[in-house]
């Protein structure tokens, strides 16, 4: 931490790799210094005695740092160098939670930006996969307003969020990032879920990209390499099966928390964020092309109404906000209303009952093949079977067995 009183950094568990043994050396050269000034050995016995001592320390330096350092680069922060796998860390989103749990480093993770968006429930279905929800949810970010304090009182060894996105979203200054960096622990990642931010003018990432940048992070590439091969298996499993191109139907994704909802915020397929990755997976067209409807950003919150919808008339809608409720229970709420609603009952997915959940506005590797499940299912029930069956699509043992190192 850094002493504002002195200016002068103290040693933490972070830094002692790195100066422990430059400090050791000091001490013992130091110590052969006041011992030859009081006599009893001569100069070349305390030469070599000098000698040896900087050689032994060289080497237990040298050692140390060859066994344990390594680097992670990820956009915007570059390359960051860790001297060991971090013992603690807390994601601000939970897509970037996911990974960390998919990498078999739940127990390790302290809190996160917003617990309210992190989906765990999914590990229910995984057996011997859990996290400290109780926990997660004690240490929330938000609670704070995103304070440079709490990152203090956390004390965690890595963050695992996009630093740009503090400065964008939450009024830091380039100097608490830091701050922050430098006093506590480094920054990795990047912001993915979706690509409209105008600020966001540095690489994306995939998001299994992002989940191999955390993969070397944690050092457990092996790991990460068996989720993927599971995931690229599903994915083209499920392709095979999809209908023509043509006889897809398209797609309105869009955002209304309510369980009476009137307006809505429109998200574009086009965008290549990894919110919408089983929609691209599953080769659905978006309803908003052609439009001039442009997708929730940073700086464009424009809502669409009923009457809007109706111009379009897609043959889906996905309502993202919903995320707490089974599929019956969004069906006897929001899908209840909308056949009520006198415009709204007018709109072909309505009439059709193919209004379902949108899916998570974060979504990790885990959470990425429930996700793909649910909408195969909720687009082409015939292939797939109904949403609301007992239909599996990929095995939760082989993923728990990947998360629980068993591979």
């Amino acid at each position: 931490m850094e002493d504002n009183s002195t200016g002068r950094k103290k040693l933490t568990r972070r830094n002692c790799m790195r100066y422990g043994g430059s400090v050791l050396g000091a001490g013992l050269l130091a110590g052969c210094t006041s011992d030859s000034s009081g006599g009893g050995e001569s100069a070349e016995t305390t030469t070599a005695a000098e000698t040896a001592t900087e050689t032994d320390a060289s080497t237990a330096t040298e050692t140390a740092e060859e066994d344990t350092s390594y680097s992670v680069t990820m956009a915007p922060t570059g390359e960051v160098t860790f001297e060991s796998v971090p013992e603690s860390w807390i994601a601000y989103d939970g897509g970037y939670a996911d990974m960390g749990v998919a990498l078999g480093g739940g127990d390790s993770m302290t809190g996160i930006g917003g617990a309210g968006r992190y989906y765990s429930y999914v590990y229910d279905e995984l057996p011997g996969v859990s996290i400290d929800r109780e926990r997660i949810e004690q240490n929330q970010l938000s609670d704070s307003d995103m304070s440079k304090e709490i990152f203090y009182e956390l004390d965690n060894e890595v963050h695992l969020m996009d630093p740009e996105m503090l400065v964008n979203w939450f009024g830091w200054k380039q100097e608490d990032v830091d701050e922050i960096s430098k006093n506590v622990a480094p920054f990795v990642g990047n912001l993915i879920f979706r690509r409209e931010d105008e600020w966001h003018d540095y690489r994306y990432y995939t998001l299994y990209e992002a989940f191999e940048k955390v993969a070397q992070l944690f050092q457990e590439e092996e790991r990460y390499e068996a989720f993927k091969a599971l995931h690229d298996e599903f994915i083209a499993d499920i392709q095979t099966q999809l209908p023509p191109a043509d006889e897809r139907p398209n797609v309105l994704l869009v955002y209304a928390g309510s369980d009476q909802p009137e307006e809505f915020s429109p998200y574009r397929l086009n965008d290549q964020g990894t919110s919408k990755k089983q929609w691209h997976d599953l080769g659905v067209s978006d309803a908003l092309a052609g439009t001039g409807v442009k997708g929730l950003s940073t700086t464009d919150r424009g809502k669409i109404d009923y009457e809007t919808m109706l111009e379009i008339d897609p043959d889906v809608i996905l309502l993202r906000a919903h995320e707490r409720k089974s599929a019956t229970e969004f069906r006897d709420t929001v899908l209840d209303f909308m056949q009520s609603h006198p415009v709204a009952s007018e709109l072909k997915a309505v009439k059709n009952e193919r209004v379902y959940r949108g899916g998570y506005l974060f979504q990790g590797p885990i959470q990425n093949l429930f996700l793909t499940e649910r909408g195969a299912q909720q687009l082409f029930p015939d292939v797939f079977g109904e949403v609301t069956s007992d239909t599996q699509l990929f095995d939760r043992q082989r993923v728990a067995d990947i998360v629980n190192g068993n591979f």
